[in-house]
């Protein structure tokens, strides 16, 4: 089973210099533009990682993934004209494709897909350890250090908005990053455990499914996370685990997956390594 394509942290201009030349001119390199002290940037991370590892690794690459601090590696920031956090670029053989502000996952996943190469095809089903997500902020604008704006460099302090008393906006909040977290790939599986080690039996078959159904998808742990765990309960009006969900809908849990497979023979294939490879 191939290796999943892993997020490369790139910490210096000579860095990425060296990196983007590795790359084949023909393969997609999405650049990540984050700062560790703003909350979408944690979001959109994870979103991120469970993108790259539905590709798998390939040699040379059809696709690579890097991110960089924009402030600590200013000169290639400025390079791409990046003044607010989450950013995505995507290039290839050099020349600008697409530029991504803000933490919209779907059009993150979108924009990767779209512009992917043949040869970077999503093949085998290795997807990353699970991660765990921030509460959901704003985009978070890059000033001058010193600046005193809201959410700028230097003001570290105002980077999110305050919770109320009343616990709404907590739950708003979360919400929000339900949102995005189950658009973070087109199929994604909210499970108890990990594809490689479930942690309860209906985790197990419905990884199984897959599995044999070859779809690909990505993958959540929500065992790591409680605030995931209990959220997606109201948040889908679905009480238990697994949960699958596509393009942002919920699927169901197991047994209405098993029937789906059953009584439907297109179930997923759109999602397939094989209908991927084929397109």
């Amino acid at each position: 089973m191939a290796e999943p394509t892993k997020v490369t942290e790139i910490t210096s201009e000579l860095g990425f210099q060296t990196f983007a030349n590795t790359v084949p001119a023909t393969a997609l390199l999405v650049v990540y533009f984050h700062a560790p002290w703003a909350a979408p940037c944690k979001q959109m991370a994870t979103v991120l990682d469970t993108l790259a590892s539905t590709y798998p690794a390939q040699s040379p690459p059809a696709i690579s993934f890097v991110s960089i601090n924009a402030e600590e590696v200013p000169e290639v920031s400025e390079q791409f004209d990046v003044t607010a956090v989450p950013f995505i670029v995507l290039l290839r053989g050099g020349a600008r494709l697409e530029t991504i502000s803000g933490s919209d996952a779907a059009k993150v996943r979108a924009a990767v897909e779209r512009h992917a190469a043949p040869g970077g095809a999503p093949g085998g089903q290795r997807l990353p350890p699970a991660q765990q997500v921030v509460k959901k902020a704003e985009d978070t604008t890059l000033g001058d250090v010193g600046s005193t704006t809201n959410g700028a460099l230097g003001a570290r302090g105002n980077e999110t908005a305050p919770i109320d008393s009343t616990g709404e906006q907590d739950k708003e909040a979360l919400f929000a990053r339900l949102k995005d977290l189950v658009k973070a790939a087109p199929v994604m599986l909210f499970m108890k455990g990990t594809p490689s080690a479930p942690q309860c039996g209906f985790s197990r078959q419905t990884v199984a499914l897959l599995r044999q159904k070859n779809v690909r998808y990505g993958f959540f742990n929500i065992l790591a996370d409680d605030d995931v765990r209990q959220g997606l309960k109201e948040y889908a009006d679905w009480p238990t685990f697994p949960q699958l969900w596509v393009d942002g809908e919920l699927v169901g849990g197991l047994d209405i997956v098993r029937e789906e497979f059953e009584n439907n023979d297109e179930f997923l294939t759109e999602y397939s390594t094989g209908a991927t490879a084929a397109a």
